[in-house]
């Protein structure tokens, strides 16, 4: 299995780090750093986590992840199983200072000012607001120097005054991990990724954060802002989403490979989760296309 794609720090020579990514699948370790990102998925798609929040990516998905925020775009299995497909995106990288204090608090950078703001819960960059920022990506590539940072600053400019962001988190969002956490979670995390197609226990997640079941659910909860059951649960259910409107299979089928055991079970968590029965899901989506 080829190894995945690995980041790199700003030099501290530069005020932003632009890298294209072309590799088997997306890093899919669990993490934060201090700097901003904004990234695009050119190719490829799985399951994208920006802190408490999970939804399917594809092609087109365009995010901005304020300072700490963590976060990780998981490739299908299939990408990690099948050598002849790649990933491809394209991300930028900065500090929340690289304009320097005295600059950002400005009043003609109070639009970017805000927008840091907005980062910290996530946004998501649709419509055309989203083709534009993508040229501007493309051709952030090739340029260098001032003409760089002149595109960079364009980019924000444009995100901060377009009625085409969404919030990804709630309001309410707190971020409450901590680099102490870091590998802790990330193991935790990659526990549910890699089991949750089978029964997969707190007691299990628990042991592998060192803690005893009840100290493991405070602290998951504290983290994540969700129950650690939630948590699975919303990921299965949105596999099975994904899987209802991009898979020939039935249901029962479906039901089995996002980890529910029972059929039942299965519809009464789907329509806690979305509002509906998966065949009126199935229904719905098809009559759109």
């Amino acid at each position: 299995m080829k190894q995945p794609i690995q980041k790199s720090a700003i030099p501290e020579s530069k005020t932003f780090l632009i890298q294209e990514l072309k590799d088997a699948y997306f890093d899919p370790n669990w993490h934060f750093h201090r700097e901003y990102q904004l990234f695009v998925v050119l190719k490829g798609s799985g399951t994208r986590f920006v802190g408490n929040n999970i939804s399917h990516f594809e092609a087109g998905d365009m995010v901005f992840t304020g300072s700490n925020l963590p976060h990780v775009w998981r490739s299908d299995e299939i990408y990690f199983e099948n050598h002849d497909l790649q990933t491809h995106g394209i991300v930028i990288y900065f500090s929340d200072n690289f304009m320097g204090d005295a600059f950002l608090n400005k009043e003609e950078m109070s639009g970017i000012r805000e927008l840091f703001q907005r980062a910290n819960r996530g946004l998501e960059v649709t419509g055309h607001t989203k083709d534009f920022i993508l040229k501007k990506m493309k051709g952030l590539l090739k340029l260098d120097g001032f003409d760089g940072v002149l595109t960079l600053l364009q980019i924000l400019n444009v995100v901060a005054d377009s009625t085409e962001v969404k919030y990804i988190n709630k309001a309410g969002y707190l971020n409450t991990v901590t680099d102490s956490d870091s590998e802790r979670m990330r193991k935790v995390h990659d526990f549910i990724l890699n089991n949750y197609r089978g029964n997969i226990l707190l007691n299990d997640a628990a042991s592998l954060a060192n803690l005893s079941p009840t100290s493991f659910s405070r602290y998951f909860k504290a983290r994540t802002n969700k129950t650690f059951s939630d948590f699975v649960t919303e990921l299965r259910i949105g596999q099975a989403c994904k899987l209802l409107l991009n898979k020939d299979a039935s249901i029962t089928q479906i039901a089995y490979e996002c980890g529910y055991q029972t059929l039942s079970h299965f519809n009464r968590k789907f329509k806690e989760m979305t509002g509906t029965n998966p065949m009126n899901y199935k229904k719905a989506y098809s009559s759109l296309n």
